[in-house]
């Protein structure tokens, strides 16, 4: 019984870790987002004193377009973390899962023989056999 203890342990543990990191990478996409629209605001500030929008112009704010490669980066990043968000909130639901089996009082997994034994009964699948020893030559 000890040992279920243990791993019932481990698996909270587990599970309390991708939830840390499922918030770490949220708080991380909000960052990004929040100095995108820092930046934004910025660039729009920069072009009114300037009075010139179009980038490709030469006397275009040198810090303008720097705070503009800056912000596109940001996004890509942003988008990048939201696509790694949904796999870790996938592996925690995962681990949740797991972890919640493990919990279950009745719901034992069957261990691989058991699991071949029921194949077997069912006609799915020839029963095991040792493989027979071949002759040395």
């Amino acid at each position: 019984m000890k040992s279920r203890e243990t791993l019932i342990r481990l698996k909270k543990f587990q599970v309390d870790e991708k939830r840390r990191k499922v918030s770490q990478i949220e708080a991380m996409i909000a960052d990004f987002d929040r100095m995108a629209t820092d930046l934004e605001r910025e660039i729009a500030t920069e072009q009114e004193r300037a009075g010139i929008h179009d980038p490709g112009h030469f006397a275009y704010p040198t810090y303008a377009k720097a705070a503009m490669v800056r912000r596109d980066n940001l996004k890509r990043s942003a988008d990048e973390l939201k696509g790694q968000l949904e796999d870790a909130r996938g592996r925690a639901r995962r681990r949740l899962r797991g972890a919640q089996e493990d919990r279950a009082p009745g719901r034992a997994r069957p261990d691989a023989r058991a699991r071949r034994r029921e194949r077997a009964r069912a006609g799915r699948a020839r029963p095991y056999r040792p493989a027979r020893p071949r002759a040395l030559i």
